[in-house]
């Protein structure tokens, strides 16, 4: 009896620590093992902390306290456990992680082919099961991977893509048209419209919260959107956790890898990390928070609550019944 419950118990911590580790690839760091962003902190804790230090370690820094800000019982347990226990741990929320990347690729995998479909109707439509039909060899899918300040509709433009020709090479220094919104690129002010796409939105809301909701992202959507969406999630998720998917998604390779041609995976989410993380001034940032918060608002709705009046607000139930029995304690106490 004693060693089935111990075989019990051990399920019940592993299934834990890879259902926790899930989160890891969706709200912490999309590429960096877990056990790197440890050894990073373990490192600082053991020099100087005033020392310089280099722009990876500092990013590895940045997810370790992002990884115990999200898992806060992180810290405390692993002060808890043995070496080879916390290392056990660690391996299982790797595990969780990783499994979540592969599942969330494959969610949009058929998810993206079917948007595509349906707002290009590209002729061969893109196949949700055949990965070697998208990329550059499907118009919309060039369409949505070209560079943003490129034509795609211009014969040159494709034709200097599929050549690899100087001035025409797609790579991760480049923000492609998906991102952008109704995917045009403003050459004079290329921060216009920048990750305000709709497939991106879509995107979103099909990993973070359900496939279901990317149906419905047109406007701000209302009270009720914000309560249903933040049972599903918290609103520390950063979408640009999700762009590096769509890219992967669009492109023509079956298989994961973090180099696709020219172009690499883990420098372009960098990029649009320090996009937000990184602003060069004030302004600038004041940008990315409205930015934020605009995805806020499409992705978990707008609240009205702050907009009622205060006689709107005395005229509902809750306030109308408070001062019923108010009114009925004060006769009660008259007549007596």
């Amino acid at each position: 009896m004693h060693s089935r419950w111990l075989c019990s118990s051990f399920c019940r911590q592993t299934n834990y620590y890879v259902a926790q580790g899930r989160a890891v690839r969706r709200v912490i760091a999309l590429f960096d093992n877990i056990e790197d962003l440890v050894m990073e902190n373990d490192r600082r804790s053991e020099f100087d902390k005033d020392a310089d230090y280099t722009f990876d370690q500092d990013r590895l820094q940045v997810g370790y306290i992002t990884l115990t800000n999200t898992l806060r019982w992180f810290h405390k347990r692993g002060s808890e456990l043995e070496y080879d226990e916390y290392s056990q741990m660690l391996k299982m929320l790797q595990q969780g992680a990783d499994g979540t990347r592969g599942d969330d690729t494959s969610k949009l995998k058929a998810l993206i082919s079917e948007w595509v479909n349906r707002e290009f109707k590209p002729d061969p439509p893109v196949n949700p099961d055949d990965k070697h039909s998208r990329g550059f060899t499907n118009d919309a899918c060039g369409r949505l991977l070209c560079l943003a300040k490129l034509d795609w509709n211009n014969p040159t433009v494709r034709a200097g893509i599929h050549d690899r020709s100087d001035g025409y090479v797609v790579t991760d220094l480049s923000f492609p048209a998906f991102l952008y919104k109704k995917y045009t690129a403003n050459p004079e002010d290329l921060e216009e419209g920048l990750f305000k796409s709709k497939i991106l939105l879509q995107s979103y809301k099909a990993v973070i919260t359900s496939p279901s909701s990317a149906k419905d992202i047109e406007g701000d959507g209302d009270g009720a959107d914000v309560i249903q969406n933040n049972r599903r999630t918290k609103k520390a998720c950063y979408e640009f956790k999700v762009k590096k998917h769509v890219r992967f998604a669009l492109s023509s390779i079956s298989s994961w890898r973090s180099i696709d041609g020219d172009f690499d995976y883990v420098q372009f989410w960098r990029t649009v990390v320090d996009f937000f993380e990184r602003p060069p001034g004030r302004e600038a940032q004041c940008r990315v928070n409205k930015l934020l918060e605009w995805w806020t608002r499409k992705v978990f709705g707008r609240s009205r609550r702050n907009d009622l009046s205060n006689a709107a607000k005395a005229s509902m139930s809750v306030n109308a019944l408070a001062r019923q029995r108010a009114q009925r304690d004060d006769a009660a106490f008259d007549s007596s």
